[in-house]
């Protein structure tokens, strides 16, 4: 096999990366082609995931936990499984005929599966999402040449512009289409009857005893809960749901609510689906959408799991749940998919403080300072101590700053205050061209990006501004203003 050209991402924006892997990948096709290599099937590259042990955060837990990588599937999320099994399906059954265009209302993951899948199979692709979607799956799926229609969130069951009717309309007007629809489509819980089931209890060598997952079109939970149930009926199935979500209140009282808006993305519903098998599912946990982002983000930063906020509130209704288990049960819970959908979501420091979800009393310098408004400024205006006072006061006239740091040598030695220059002027005019040094007060404190806020906020009491330090290099100031507009 010839050597393949290399996929640099240097300077590149995310949809150009994207793009060269699929130039790249057809390429390669095209190379095995010519060679009369074979060309493996989606079916032989989705699945078979790894199970990865929990160590830190189940500490004090008694069974073992482990999580179900689906975000190692070549589109990076469980719903790779349904999109190759509603295609083979689909042409099984002649509803998805050659050159046919497949239409989905999806929150983004089903549709990167049914793209991956009709790319190989040449199939057109038409995906209906809500403006909630993060905007990384929207250009994901661009990328992949897939037409995506944006509406309204907000939009109610009954309304033309909910994002299924949406789908429904466009398939009824493209010639040649086929409509997905994984919320009724039997082949969407199947794939986990079929596959996801078959490898957890192989994976656990029959010792699973809980297998926890979320609830949005059902496939997950319903295939995978079924199949083992049919092994050994004593398997405990948990679906994780977002307060808003129905699915609780209708499986323990049999009666439909109304839904309330939530900011976890891809689960979770404002009506009853068809792939949802409550006689599958033991339990319903609700989680909130604090607890479903702090605990994807700690994921990340204690397991090295980097995930999207719905395997956040997976684990946490798991978590819940093993409190009452002992060392011989054998809990799986599903990872949905991988972080880098969520970039400029929950995993971005600045839409969790706009969204007031950060954990207060986890919150460190560096976290307050990376989601103050710069308004533009530069991380740092410093002045050095051999500068002249008037060049400083032009530094803090250009940039509206009242307080200019005196640094040297990545030391903080001292602090310029306008109201304090001014004062000194009135009285001594020849100020103007003396030393910084000759004039400068007290220094700032400096505080790493580490230190818990509470500390630098004490200083801040006595000192009008804090310096901040990453890895001992002094890069920003936070100022009484800055931490009162974080709180």
């Amino acid at each position: 096999m010839p050597e393949l050209p290399g996929c640099m991402s240097d300077g590149k924006t995310y949809e150009e990366v994207i793009k060269n892997i699929k130039v790249i990948a057809e390429e390669w096709i095209e190379t095995a082609k010519e060679l009369g290599r074979e060309i493996p099937e989606p079916k032989d590259l989705f699945g078979n995931t790894p199970l990865i042990k929990l160590n830190k955060i189940t500490r004090g837990l008694k069974p073992a936990i482990y999580a179900k990588m689906e975000s190692m599937n070549p589109g990076g999320s469980v719903k790779d499984r349904i999109g190759l099994n509603m295609i083979l399906e689909a042409e099984k059954n002649g509803t998805l005929k050659p050159g046919g265009t497949i239409v989905e209302a999806t929150s983004g993951n089903t549709g990167i599966g049914l793209a991956l899948t009709a790319a190989v199979k040449g199939y057109k692709c038409i995906f209906v999402m809500t403006d909630k979607a993060s905007v990384e799956k929207v250009k994901y799926l661009k990328a992949l040449g897939t037409d995506v229609v944006v509406v309204p969130s907000t939009a109610k069951p009954d309304s033309p512009q909910y994002y299924v009717n949406t789908a429904i309309r466009i398939a009824e007007d493209t010639p040649n289409s086929f409509y997905a629809s994984q919320y009724t489509n039997p082949a969407n819980p199947e794939a986990h009857y079929k596959t996801t089931g078959p490898e957890l209890w192989e994976q656990t060598d029959g010792k699973i005893t809980h297998f926890v997952a979320s609830l949005g079109t059902g496939g997950t939970i319903s295939g995978t809960g079924r199949f083992l149930k049919e092994k050994d009926k004593n398997i405990k199935v948990i679906g994780a749901d977002p307060y808003g979500s129905i699915f609780k209140t209708f499986k323990e009282s049999g009666v439909i609510v109304e839904g309330t808006p939530y900011l976890v993305e891809g689960i979770g519903q404002e009506r009853i689906v068809e792939n949802v098998h409550f006689q599958y599912i033991d339990e319903i946990i609700n989680v909130t959408d604090k607890d479903s982002f702090n605990m994807s983000r700690r994921l990340a930063r204690e397991e090295g799991i980097f995930c999207g906020g719905s395997t956040g509130t997976i684990l946490s209704a798991a978590l819940r749940a093993a409190k009452d288990l002992t060392e011989k049960d054998v809990m799986v819970f599903i990872v949905c998919d991988i972080g880098e959908r969520y970039l400029t979501k929950h995993l971005s420091d600045e839409w969790m403080r706009e969204k007031r979800l950060l954990e207060k009393d986890k919150t460190t310098v560096g976290i307050v300072y990376q989601t103050k408004i710069s308004g533009g400024l530069p991380r740092i205006v410093s002045a050095s101590p051999v500068e002249l006072i008037s060049d400083a006061l032009r530094k803090m006239e250009e940039y509206n700053i009242s307080h200019l740091p005196v640094l040297e040598d990545n030391r903080s030695l001292g602090l310029l205050e306008e109201a304090d220059i001014m004062a000194k002027l009135m009285n001594s005019p020849d100020y103007i061209n003396r030393k910084v040094s000759e004039i400068m007060d007290k220094a700032l404190p400096v505080f790493d990006e580490q230190d818990d806020i509470k500390d630098a906020i004490k200083s801040l009491k006595k000192s009008p501004a804090v310096l901040v330090s990453e890895f001992g290099n002094i890069v920003g100031i936070l100022t009484r203003y800055d931490v009162l507009d974080f709180v």
